[in-house]
């Protein structure tokens, strides 16, 4: 059994107490909001801080509101709450997807919005047992000094996981960081390096309050997620895809990004540029497609060979696009549930 090891807890009630903790603390102190990855990561000792500081008891970071001009979401709204609300569809729908597919429903219970897009990066050598990583002589992202994914390589490869972020990414959204000397609004695309050690820019004093989307009245948004089971896992890909359409079908703005291929989400920028002032045809959706799969990259760090990834990224893309088009695509999700299993 993998025991946790000693810490001090603290259990702030304002947003203010909160902040004053962290500015003393700094690097000794972590927040903890659902703990479903801070905890297991604790357990294997490759996060170990001093002191952990509950952000459940916190009321303004419980709070949702939306509206036509815009929603803010507390960063400790729970994932189940998310993909139960009837409310985040249509524009949200990417989102609510990302939160349904996390993990397995108890779980969903317990992890919160904020802690999914502070996700630590994954690799398979770094998530492992304290014994078995010393086994092989621990790795750069933790007490090592090789990437073992690229031993070449001076930058951890460890890969983004959280499924909210590449969501939230497509749909523009802002995240609102708090710290006693103030408070500062970012894009979540703007919070993410592309280093699988320094993989966020939130300081070590600085909460993650709040999610800030402007108005999604006339968009559409959809998320594919590939994993190996049909529940549980982590995703080695993922695809979230956002478009405003004109009453005529001609895509006025979108966005579309892939995650779990590199160290941060990746903005397929130009695939998104390539469908502007077109209707979603199948010549539009191919062009596209073979854009955005130019920047997926993956490599051998996580489950399932990288060149097939690489591969489904293509195929996400499409099945994301025709999506927002309207098309059902109902039996291609089932399908590659399947896939994975075989």
């Amino acid at each position: 059994m993998m025991r946790l090891p000693l810490f001090e807890f603290r259990a702030p009630r304002t947003l203010e107490e909160a902040t004053r903790i962290l500015d003393g603390e700094r690097t000794n102190a972590m927040p903890l909001a659902g703990g479903t990855d801070l905890l297991p990561n604790m357990k294997r000792r490759q996060q170990v801080p001093r002191t952990l500081m509950s952000l459940r008891h916190i009321e303004s970071l419980n709070s949702v509101a939306l509206n036509d001009s815009g929603s803010r979401l507390g960063a400790c709204v729970t994932l189940s709450d998310i993909a139960a609300d009837s409310r985040f569809r249509n524009g949200l729908t990417a989102l609510a997807q990302a939160a349904s597919l996390v993990a397995t429903p108890q779980i969903r219970n317990m992890a919160t919005l904020g802690g999914n897009i502070c996700l630590d990066t994954r690799c398979n050598y770094y998530d492992q047992s304290y014994e078995w990583r010393k086994s092989i002589d621990f790795c750069l992202k933790k007490d090592g000094t090789t990437c073992w994914v690229a031993p070449g390589s001076s930058k951890c490869m460890a890969v983004s996981s959280t499924d909210a972020g590449p969501a939230l990414i497509a749909l523009g959204a802002r995240v609102r960081l708090v710290s006693r000397s103030g408070e500062r609004e970012v894009l979540l695309s703007d919070l993410y390096n592309n280093d699988g050690i320094d993989y966020i820019k939130r300081r070590p004093d600085e909460i993650l309050a709040e999610v800030v989307l402007d108005s999604l009245r006339e968009w559409k948004s959809t998320y594919w997620k590939l994993r190996r089971r049909g529940s549980f896992d982590f995703p080695v890909l993922s695809v979230a895809a956002a478009a405003r359409l004109s009453r005529d079908n001609v895509v006025e703005d979108a966005r579309i990004v892939v995650g779990s291929a590199a160290c941060r989400p990746l903005a397929a920028t130009e695939a998104a540029k390539s469908l502007l002032g077109r209707s979603l045809n199948q010549s539009s959706i191919q062009e596209a497609t073979a854009l955005a799969a130019r920047i997926a990259k993956p490599l051998d760090n996580t489950d399932f060979d990288m060149t097939w990834r690489k591969r489904v990224t293509a195929e996400f893309v499409t099945y994301a696009l025709h999506e927002l088009r309207g098309d059902d695509m109902r039996k291609e999700r089932e399908s590659f549930t399947r896939c994975a299993f075989d």
